[in-house]
């Protein structure tokens, strides 16, 4: 059988996928044209970076479980790459051990004592919300995901540094972003070395002193530390944390308030339920499996924007996929945006509708819904954001009656996918 090259889109499509980019301000709208007029395999032509994109559920099989070890996952030249070192999600040959040494920190027995510092950090920063004072959501959402991740997993206290290491945080994130870097790999430096040595210097400081006042608890950075890593491997896991982790979160918790202020149908539903479910207490961890709504409402925010909504690899030899040839050296991107959106796996694609995710009625196609990637390397946290997201969502619904101020945004594909410029909502404490 005599194998195609994967197709390059035609000056036509061109077109109409640079048209698509300027109306949305994203390169997710060329995506969406090229995948509709292409079909579920093509690449993108851009000068220099030209990957082959894959859509579909047999296109996440392939990548995910039958080719797997035919794909690697680190890039050396990527920004990603050089933030995060050796971290958990860019290795390749230690991936294995290191994610068995920090698994036990995401286990459900220790996602149990998690709850109540969950709660604590929304609050902390939801007792600053002023009343009928717009807010931005993608702002305070990042706040409690950070206190949060940092006092579960590293048994430290940000608050005192979250307005210093603030820009720095940002621009960590910025600079694995896909953007600028793609033609001009200097651009993604602009101000970066500065805020890393603040971030380095921090994550060390938490390194040496965890090494001299051991803990008593088994949270990420002592099980690290325990395990006779050395600290410029501890580090790449932390950094690996604080970035990814914090940042997927954020996004996630910010979609789900701007979906369910933007219906207030399922707003209403979901300020009920957490209202019944919790009085006036605390949300717990035995809460969680009585909250069903909103957990349909996290589902269907994921599958609409699924924080980290593209996968990369890299061909290590020549593979070939659906007739296509895909040479050695190849990088590979399969889209899990596209593959959550395609109508021929989800009615009505585009709208928000949670009730998909009734345990009644819950049916889709394997391989379609993969906001935490799949197989073996299935996203180790998981289960923790998900415990995340509904108690934080459950705590600011059952405490506050939100208004969405501004419904216009557009899509930025950062690190993950983010609405831009932010989702303002005003507040009032019932």
């Amino acid at each position: 059988m005599t194998l195609k090259p994967v197709p390059r889109p035609d000056q036509k499509v061109g077109l109409l996928a640079l048209k698509e980019i300027l109306r949305q301000r994203s390169i997710i709208g060329a995506m969406e044209v090229l995948h509709r007029e292409m079909g579920n395999a093509f690449r993108l032509n851009v000068p220099g970076f030209d990957p082959v994109v894959l859509v579909g559920p047999d296109a996440s099989r392939f990548v995910l479980v039958t080719n797997k070890d035919d794909l690697r996952w680190r890039m050396e030249r990527d920004p990603i790459t050089l933030l995060l070192g050796h971290g958990l999600l860019v290795e390749d040959e230690m991936h294995d051990r290191l994610r068995q040494i920090m698994n036990p920190a995401l286990h459900k027995n220790m996602l149990v004592n998690y709850v109540e510092t969950m709660r604590r950090c929304t609050d902390q920063i939801t007792q600053n919300w002023a009343e009928d004072t717009p807010i931005n959501m993608l702002v305070e959402m990042r706040k409690i995901a950070l206190l949060i991740l940092t006092e579960t997993l590293f048994g430290a206290d940000f608050s005192p540094e979250l307005q210093r290491l603030w820009p720095g945080v940002l621009s960590m994130v910025r600079f694995i972003s896909p953007g600028a870097w793609v033609l001009w790999r200097g651009f993604a430096r602009f101000g970066y070395d500065r805020h890393l040595r603040q971030i380095d210097a921090y994550l060390y400081h938490l390194i040496a002193e965890r090494r001299r006042n051991p803990s008593g608890t088994d949270d990420m950075l002592s099980l690290l530390i325990h395990a006779g890593l050395h600290d410029d491997l501890i580090r790449d896991q932390l950094m690996t944390m604080l970035v990814a982790g914090h940042d997927t979160v954020t996004a996630s918790l910010t979609w789900a308030l701007y979906l369910l202020g933007a219906h207030p149908g399922a707003l209403h539903l979901a300020q009920q339920e957490s209202r019944a479910v919790l009085g006036k207490d605390a949300p717990t961890f035995a809460h969680l499996g009585q909250l069903h709504y909103l957990d349909q409402a996290i589902h269907e925010t994921l599958r609409l924007y699924p924080p980290a909504h593209l996968g990369s690899r890299v061909a290590a030899v020549d593979l070939t996929y659906d007739g296509y040839h895909i040479p050695a050296g190849t990088r590979v991107l399969y889209s899990i945006y596209l593959t959550q959106r395609d109508p021929a796996y989800w009615p009505n694609p585009t709208r928000f509708d949670p009730s998909r995710f009734d345990k009644a009625s819950k049916q889709y196609t394997a391989f379609t819904y993969l906001p935490f990637g799949g197989g073996e390397r299935f996203c180790i946290g998981a289960t923790f954001a998900q415990v995340e997201m509904k108690i934080v969502l459950s705590r600011i619904l059952q405490q506050f009656d939100l208004q969405l101020i501004l419904k216009e945004f557009h899509l930025h594909m950062g690190a993950t996918l983010e609405p831009r410029p932010g989702v303002m909502m005003t507040t009032k404490r019932v």
